[in-house]
């Protein structure tokens, strides 16, 4: 035990204490927030209005491209099985190793990477209570399929899926901003020039995704991006440009 003690100290940049910390933060964050989504989802028949809103508003534009998309998705099982996957594991594993990475590896990055994704998904939340938005796949009339319905046991109509999450929260996509935050710092601070290629190219990968699956509209990605450029300049106004930030 104490071997082990003497081991966790040395990998730790802060010690047991300040890594218990750092983990209570997070899921404390998470669980308030994900109690907080389901009291936003509040009016389904403004969220279908606004998603409507939302297609007509594409469709002017000439680009409701999103439709095209599915089909690329629905010609290739290996496609779907990628992308739902990605769908699933993008918001919370990924961002999790990720940030555990920065925690270990480049710890005096990690306050400032942390804050940005609490306050893109703060910002987030507060998008989904005022323009509350269904997601292209409630829209079958417009050619939209529910990708992950037909992927496996787990999808949006699971009990555990619906006890956590809001369906009416397309817009901003915070799939889109969590990633963006994710594929820039980690291609900041890994230093191999492929793993910098990879990470720039993930919040891409991520937007098709969430589009191809039926999750998200373009639109939704845009504003996920300015949800995540909201936050970074939030934190860098709140911490300062010579300041560290502070837990």
């Amino acid at each position: 035990m104490t071997a082990a003690i003497a081991a966790g100290r040395r990998m730790l940049p802060k010690g047991y204490a300040d890594l218990g910390r750092q983990v209570l933060i997070w899921f404390g964050f998470l669980v308030v927030y994900q109690v907080a989504r389901g009291m936003a989802d509040r009016s389904p028949a403004e969220a279908i209005e606004n998603g409507l809103a939302v297609i007509d508003f594409q469709q002017r534009l000439g680009a409701l491209f999103e439709v095209s998309l599915q089909g690329l998705l629905l010609s290739s099982s290996f496609l779907q099985t990628l992308t739902s996957w990605t769908y699933w594991l993008s918001q919370f594993v990924v961002l999790g190793f990720a940030l555990l990475y920065v925690y270990l590896r480049r710890n005096g990055a990690f306050l400032r990477f942390r804050n940005t994704i609490l306050a893109a998904n703060v910002i987030g939340l507060l998008g989904y209570i005022a323009f509350p938005t269904a997601p292209p796949r409630m829209f079958p009339e417009f050619g939209f399929v529910d990708v992950l319905a037909n992927f496996s046991s787990l999808n949006h109509g699971s009990a555990i899926v619906e006890l956590a999450s809001n369906p009416y929260a397309a817009m901003p996509s915070l799939h889109a901003a969590d990633s963006l935050i994710v594929g820039l710092t980690m291609a900041v601070l890994v230093r191999r020039r492929v793993w910098k290629t990879l990470w720039l190219a993930w919040p891409a990968w991520v937007a098709f995704c969430v589009m191809a699956t039926g999750n998200h509209f373009w639109l939704d990605i845009a504003a996920g991006a300015v949800v995540a450029a909201l936050a970074y300049g939030a934190i860098a106004l709140a911490s300062g440009r010579s300041a560290p930030a502070r837990a």
